[in-house]
This record gives C-alpha cells, sequence and structure tokens, in this order.
C-alpha cells in the first residue's frame, strides 16, 4: 500500500506545511512506509520533476508562482497545481492506495476525493486550515461570502465521503463533526516542532541579538508569517504602551501581507521599540526563536476553530513563554494557560499585555519557569515522534 501526501509546498520550499510534510512524509518512510509525495516545482532552483529523496519519492508538478503578485496570481498558481496533480493521480494512483490531501491550495481535498472515488483509492484529509471558512471570515466580500456557501457544501461532502479526516486540535475536530463526519473518521493529531529545534548554544542566539542590534534587551518576539489569520494589531498597541521603556523591544521575525502596513503603523506612531527582520532559514531557526525572551502567538477573532498555529511548538521547544492573543475560551489559550507556559489575552487588552510584559522583563526568573515549562510540554506533546506514532496508527486503520 502506498501513502501519497498532497500539498503545494515541499522541500527544498520552506514554508510551515512544506517543513511538517517533509518531517512526517521521512520519519514514516524509515518505518517502511511506501511514502510518495505531490508536490509544485519550486520557484528557484533545479529541483528535478521526479526524485527519491530519504526514502520518499517526490513528483512535482510544473506551474506558475505568481501568487505573491496578485489574487489572480495566487488563483492561477493554485489551478496549474491543482489540474496537474489531479492528471498526475488519475496516471499514476491505484485501487487500495491512501491519499492524504492536505489544504494547500485551499479546497484540494475536493478533487482528490473525486480521484480518488474513481480510482477506488482511500482518502484522508489533513486539515491544516479550514476552508473556505478562513477566506470568508477574512473578507469583507459579500460575494465570497455568498460563494462560501456551496463550496462549505461541496466541501463537507468530501469530507464525509473520505475515509478520515484529521484535525490539529480539539477545537477544529469539533467543527469537522458538526459537519456530519462521524466521530470514529475523526483523528486529533497535533503538529510539532520542526526536526532539529531545540535549545541552541547560548553564543548562537547571542549572535543574532549583536546582528540585530538587541543586546541589553528584553525581547518579545512575533515569528512567522505574517499572515491575516494572525492578529497583530494589538501586538503593536502593547508595543505603543510601551514606546518609552528603552528596555523592552518588539521584534517581527518573517514576512506576510501584514508586514507593509505594521511596519507604516509603527513608522507612523513613531515606535522605534519596533524591529523587523526577514524570515530565517530552517538551519537557523532554533537561533532565530531563542534570541526572543518570550514570544507572541495570536489569532485573528473567528479564527479559533479554523487553524492553529503551529509555531506554538517550536517555541516550546526552545524553551520560551508564550503571550497568546486571542478569542477567549479557546483551545490555544487555554492550551497556554494550563500548561503553565505564559499567558492568554483578548484582542482588546494592550495595556494588560504591556504590563505582563514589564513584570517579566523585571522578573526573569518567573520568565525562566514559564520557558522550563513550556520546555516540558515540548518533550511530552509537542514533538514529531509523538506524531509519528499516532499518524502509524491511523494509516494501520486506513488500509484496505
Amino acid at each position: 500500500m502506498r501513502i501519497i501526501f498532497v500539498n503545494r509546498f515541499y522541500w527544498p520550499d520552506e514554508p510551515a506545511t512544506a517543513q511538517l510534510l517533509t518531517d512526517l512524509a521521512e520519519a514514516l518512510a524509515s518505518k517502511g512506509w511506501t511514502i510518495e509525495v505531490i508536490a509544485s516545482l519550486p520557484a528557484a532552483g533545479a529541483s528535478p520533476s521526479d526524485e527519491t529523496r530519504a526514502g520518499v519519492r517526490i513528483r512535482r508538478i510544473a506551474g506558475t508562482r505568481w501568487g505573491r503578485r496578485s489574487l489572480a496570481g495566487r488563483v492561477i498558481d493554485f489551478a496549474t497545481f491543482l489540474l496537474g496533480t489531479c492528471w498526475q493521480l488519475l496516471r499514476t494512483v491505484r485501487r487500495c492506495d491512501v491519499v492524504v490531501a492536505m489544504t494547500d491550495p485551499p479546497l484540494l481535498g475536493l478533487l482528490l476525493s473525486a480521484v480518488c472515488w474513481l480510482k477506488s483509492a482511500r482518502c484522508l484529509h489533513w486539515v491544516q486550515d479550514v476552508y473556505p471558512e478562513v477566506a470568508a471570515t477574512l473578507s469583507d466580500s459579500t460575494f465570497l461570502g455568498g460563494l462560501s456557501v456551496p463550496l462549505r457544501w461541496l466541501r463537507n461532502l468530501s469530507w464525509r465521503s473520505s475515509a478520515g479526516c484529521i484535525a490539529l486540535g480539539r477545537d477544529m475536530a469539533d467543527l469537522i463533526a458538526r459537519a456530519g463526519v462521524e466521530p470514529g473518521h475523526i483523528a486529533v493529531i497535533p503538529n510539532w516542532a520542526p526536526a532539529g529545534v531545540e535549545p541552541p548554544p547560548a553564543v548562537a542566539s547571542q549572535a543574532f541579538r549583536r546582528q540585530w542590534g538587541l543586546e541589553g534587551k528584553f525581547v518579545a518576539v512575533y515569528s512567522g508569517n505574517l499572515g491575516r489569520v494572525h492578529d497583530l494589531v494589538p501586538v503593536l498597541a502593547a508595543a505603543k504602551c510601551l514606546r518609552d521603556d528603552p528596555d523592552i523591544v518588539f521584534l517581527f521575525i518573517g514576512g506576510g501581507a501584514q508586514r507593509a502596513p505594521l511596519e507604516q503603523f509603527a513608522r507612523e506612531n513613531g515606535l522605534t521599540n519596533v524591529r523587523f527582520e526577514p524570515a530565517q532559514a530552517r538551519r537557523d531557526l532554533s537561533a532565530a526563536l531563542a534570541t526572543g525572551d518570550i514570544h507572541f502567538v495570536t489569532l485573528h477573532p473567528g479564527c479559533a476553530a479554523l487553524v492553529f498555529p503551529s509555531k506554538l511548538y517550536g517555541i516550546a521547544a526552545v524553551g520560551r513563554p508564550v503571550l497568546f492573543v486571542g478569542p477567549a475560551g479557546c483551545e490555544l489559550a487555554d492550551l497556554v494557560r494550563d500548561r503553565g507556559m505564559g499567558y492568554a489575552f483578548h484582542r482588546e487588552e494592550p495595556a494588560a499585555i504591556a504590563a505582563t510584559l514589564r513584570q517579566l522583563a523585571s522578573s526573569p526568573a518567573t520568565a525562566a519557569r514559564l520557558g522550563e515549562n513550556a520546555a516540558a510540554f515540548s518533550r511530552r506533546e509537542g514533538r514529531l515522534d509523538h506524531a509519528v506514532a499516532a499518524w502509524d496508527r491511523l494509516l494501520r486503520e486506513a488500509a484496505c
């Protein structure tokens, strides 16, 4: 039996889903599973269209990479990848193969479910982001809101007719159940810290601090995609409250749709305590994360059941505390509080966020205790081997 994962990005690309899939595919291959991956050809470099790496066969689909330029470009990127993937599967998938559809591009599982039905293969939906709800929640477009209704119906049908759905957490699993999927066909398998992310030697994070002019500062970091599901306005509001405190610095590491507006807000409000740095290569991720004394994890209102930021696991793996900003009572807020690795705030509490940062900056022992709790959470619940064991059981159950 073959396991065929489908996602737009895979090694050597470095978006979060590419890193997650690369870790999982290679780990499963090392346990004896026959693993193939269908992904897009990288925009740069000379990656072959068909190769085997670490026991994983990688088939890459030629297509466009115009997404950073416009919405139309992203739509064309999605379409070319979807068409190429369906053609590849129609030619190669066999009865009793298990096809695992991720959610990049959005609603990928709709087409893959149909292909699997035609070829008597089994389809699993690995739900990283819940579309079309994410798009509808973040858009003011009445057209998009109306279009989401039939798309949601089709998506729910594909979920219900599949061999199963893999959710990242409790809130997402509840949403999938409300779509009509039988509880026995829903597995909760959280994401994990990227393989190799661990507390680095102090000299490594100190080098980043020197490079970025952060020596002697208490550094509050947001690291990762500055996308619209992440509510970052409250972070800058807290920075505004602390604009006259020279010892506390806010550091954003990464790019995305919100970066330019955030930089503009910081300039217009004279927030010299806010810095922006580009995303770091995976080989430097441990050191870059450890640069922070504390990390922000945020979610836009209405997105608690639609996404689960996997950055939480990388932060915990390097033993840093967490400040969560997002909907009260959601799973992520409960997790941060219950594991004693930080604090949770609603987006309307920037003054409370600022006060907490002042307290932690003046109490290294408290910050260290929270970081130790985060590291303990990572060792118990947030590692790749935990997920691999769960996936191994799931795939055995999905076998014909």
